[in-house]
């Protein structure tokens, strides 16, 4: 049985040790500073170091290349330390078995079979001589002396291999244990080496990531918000706020902002520039419609909508609401409901589409015209239903949502807003675009806003200042510009929202200029009677 196992043992091991050997990255047989330094994440740890230097400590990349370089070459010496355990109490073990023990077992046995031949053979003769002396003779009785001593000698050596071999099989069955035990070794030294290389890794990793923390240079397109103000330290998005500068600049009188697409290009530039968080946007400023695209597209991409998911369902029971007040009310309740940081941010971003809705006369982008091209970007379905039905169902709710937030824009969130909120961005001067073409005080379509004409500004002044005081005044025709009309219409809703839920009732807003007193109406203010003193020429 023994012999039988022989081979197979043999073959069995032998290929065991081969494969191991395979898998070992340093050279066989060397010591492990020379196995070290041949081996392939030695030289990737230098080639990191050496990257890290070209790109200094300063830049992020330097900083994870010398980290990360230096990371790799403690794993190579882990790694070198290892290979050589792997050798001397596996490797070594195995091919001493393979290339010395079994194959002298087998060379006994080729040895036992040639003494065996030679035994048969004296024995042969022995017999042969002994035969024939009975019938001849002349065979010397000394010689047949010889024979059988040839022949004892010859069986006596076979029986001293045998028993030598039978001593071998036995011991290599005895040792049978210790050969199996080199591959619990092979386990052992591999979760060792794993250990201490967790063990280097783990140490690292935190110095990684703080580094990685502590860059704010990092995409804002499509990061969650919470994510982008905490790495950034800001209130408002950089994306909000620097698109919505520059919309400030040059592009509240630009006609369908937000509606007419730009140039995929440009488009793309200004992305990308938002994302690395540049400063040299001043290219930017003469293509309004690339910046409102890029808020557009920043807004669409947040994982979570402005509006949060969270309070999609009862954004949309509030835009079913019919009655107008009751309307108001719960979305006003809504809006206080939101996030801090949605809530700011969505503050600041209504706040700018209000002032650009007063601007709807040359721009054409009245709160509802808004709200039908930016409100499906604010709010939409988790995971109902196909797409085309979630944008149908939705674009109908957030229409009706937003309207009316853009509309009592000052009740919904009161107060000015300083849109200016990171006192990075200055007013620039006028830049040389396609947009522009003015000559005189006149305005073409999409120009830059410039002051207006003096005697303009008196005019609307004076109409605006007798319509407070309650005096019947008739609208004077101004000298029509190229886009649009001079007088900008209120807007003023057409009533006044109810106070908020948590406001007290007594506090009640005056109805707007011009309008007739409800019943139960007190006197009007005696601060505003119905016939001022005119000033000389007033009526002209």
């Amino acid at each position: 049985q023994i012999e039988r196992r022989l081979d197979t043992v043999r073959s069995v091991c032998h290929l065991a040790q081969k494969r191991l050997i395979a898998c070992l990255q340093g050279q066989h047989g060397t010591d492990p500073d020379k196995r070290h330094k041949k081996l392939p994440l030695t030289a990737l740890a230098q080639n990191m170091q050496e990257g890290s230097i070209q790109l200094s400590d300063e830049t992020l990349l330097g900083k994870m290349l010398d980290t990360c370089g230096d990371a790799e070459n403690k794993l190579a010496m882990e790694l070198s330390q290892h290979e050589v355990q792997i050798e001397r109490e596996v490797i070594d073990p195995l091919c001493l078995l393979t290339e010395t023990e079994i194959p002298n077992i087998q060379k006994q046995r080729k040895q036992l079979a040639k003494l065996v031949l030679d035994w048969d053979s004296a024995r042969g003769r022995y017999n042969q001589a002994h035969k024939t002396s009975g019938t001849n003779f002349q065979v010397h009785p000394s010689k047949i002396e010889s024979l059988k001593e040839e022949m004892d000698e010859a069986g006596n050596k076979v029986e001293q291999c045998k028993d030598q071999l039978a001593a071998d099989m036995y011991s290599f069955v005895s040792k049978e244990g210790d050969y199996a035990r080199c591959f619990v070794m092979l386990l052992e030294a591999q979760a060792d080496y794993h250990r201490k290389a967790l063990a280097v890794i783990e140490k690292v990793l935190p110095e990684i990531q703080a580094h990685q923390d502590k860059w704010t240079e990092k995409p804002a397109f499509g990061t969650p918000l919470e994510e982008h103000l905490k790495r950034s330290g800001r209130e408002i998005a950089v994306p909000i706020e620097a698109c919505v500068m520059m919309l400030l600049e040059t592009g509240m009188r630009e006609e369908g902002l937000f509606r007419i697409a730009a140039g995929a290009s440009k488009l793309k530039k200004l992305k990308a520039a938002l994302d690395c968080s540049t400063s040299q946007l001043d290219e930017f400023y003469s293509d309004p419609h690339a910046v409102a695209g890029a808020l557009k597209s920043y807004l669409r991409e947040l994982p979570e909508p402005l509006m949060t998911y969270s309070l999609y369902e009862e954004w949309t029971q509030a835009a079913n609401i019919q009655d107008q007040d009751k309307k108001l009310q719960e979305l006003w309740r809504i809006c206080n409901r939101l996030p801090e940081h949605y809530r700011v941010n969505f503050r600041y971003l209504i706040k700018f589409l209000a002032k650009l809705a007063q601007n709807s006369d040359v721009n054409k982008m009245t709160p509802s015209n808004i709200a039908i091209v930016l409100g499906p970007n604010l709010l939409w379905a988790k995971n109902e239903g196909s797409l085309a039905e979630m944008a149908a169902a939705t674009s109908v709710h957030v229409v009706a949502v937003i309207e009316p937030i853009i509309q009592h824009a000052d009740w919904f969130f009161p107060g000015d807003e300083d849109f200016n909120v990171s006192g990075a961005f200055v007013a620039v001067p006028a830049v040389n675009s396609n947009h522009l073409s003015h000559t005189g005080n006149d305005y073409e379509c999409g120009t830059l806003e410039r002051k207006r004409p003096l005697s303009m500004t008196v005019m609307e002044g004076d109409l605006l200042k007798k319509e407070s005081f309650g005096v019947k005044v008739l609208e004077f025709p101004a000298a029509p510009r190229r886009c649009g009309t001079v007088n900008r219409k209120l807007t003023s809703p057409a009533f006044q929202p109810p106070l908020p839920p948590c406001e007290p009732a007594a506090e009640q807003p005056c109805p707007p200029a011009g309008a007739e007193p409800g019943p139960g109406a007190g006197p009007a203010p005696s601060a505003a009677p119905a016939e001022q003193p005119q000033a000389p020429g007033a009526e002209d």
